[in-house]
């Protein structure tokens, strides 16, 4: 098992220029971090071959892995010709992650409005949803990366449904990128989804969130769940997430891939960051 950092972690140091991605990576590294996951935001690798092999380049010069590179995808967002045009350019960041020497990729598969996300709609979406997934799976096998989905954006995020998509696409190479505490945003018990969505893991995202019951206005800084309930990113190992429990089950299920922190707490980013990964080490070790 190796811990490090997404680079979302510190997204408003990168849009704020403070910090560069570059910069970032040595931070990860200086900090301890065994790897860094490149999450473009704040940033942009489309077109752009000497960012990401002065990427790889800084990666392979701290000794650090490049763990896993995530972005967003919509497959159900329009008509056919729509869905192949976002598989098209999903394809095209296979390439960007083989560059980067990344054998892990995490792309989103779909988000639907509120009043979209029900049964109803993901069983109709699921063919489309599958086809893609197993589409950029057989493209990334002649890399030897293989591809994930994460539990997160409502609409494919409980662990039924992500248990479901990995089954339909039936790709040994397609698994889930495991988020220990988005469950909570479909207030499912992340306990219990890690349980059941574990054994598929290909990558862990680790953070955690408060939480507060609805029908109160909990200020800045809060956000909701799809049920009402209230939600602001913490520190890792200060919130409301089982995050000791969980880590258990993780580490039980035989996982011994990557643990990449991510920081959406209001603290400063730079102290969240280096006190979460901190933390994550010592309680890993615990458990």
């Amino acid at each position: 098992m190796k811990s490090g950092v997404s680079t979302y972690s510190l997204v408003d140091k990168i849009a704020s220029r403070q910090m560069s991605v570059l910069d970032v990576i040595q931070w990860i590294a200086d900090q301890g971090g065994e790897h860094v996951e490149i999450v473009p935001a704040g940033y942009d690798l489309e077109n752009n071959i000497e960012l990401i092999d002065a990427i790889r380049g800084k990666a392979e010069e701290l000794m650090l892995d490049i763990s896993n590179y995530a972005i967003t995808a919509n497959f159900v967002a329009g008509d056919e010709r729509a869905c192949e045009t976002e598989i098209a350019r999903v394809l095209k960041h296979v390439d960007i992650a083989e560059r980067l020497g990344a054998k892990l990729m995490r792309h989103d598969v779909a988000f639907r409005p509120a009043g979209e996300m029900t049964e109803s709609y993901f069983a109709a979406d699921l063919d489309r949803m599958a086809d893609a997934c197993r589409r950029i799976a057989d493209y990334a096998l002649q890399y030897g990366i293989t591809t994930s989905v994460e539990n997160h954006g409502h609409y494919v995020q409980a662990s039924e449904r992500v248990e479901r998509l990995l089954r339909h696409v039936d790709r040994s190479n397609f698994r889930t990128t495991l988020d220990i505490a988005n469950f909570m945003c479909v207030d499912e018990d992340p306990v219990e989804a890690c349980k059941r969505n574990a054994p598929y893991a290909s990558m862990v995202h680790v953070k955690d969130f408060y939480v507060r019951p609805s029908g109160f206005d909990y200020g800045e800084g809060w956000g909701q769940s799809v049920g009402g309930n209230a939600l602001r990113g913490a520190i890792l190992g200060n919130g409301d997430v089982n995050v000791r429990e969980i880590l258990r089950i993780i580490k039980s299920s035989g996982y011994d891939g990557y643990l990449s922190l991510e920081f959406e707490g209001m603290e400063d980013s730079l102290t969240g960051t280096r006190v979460g990964l901190d933390n994550l080490k010592r309680i890993w070790a615990e458990v």
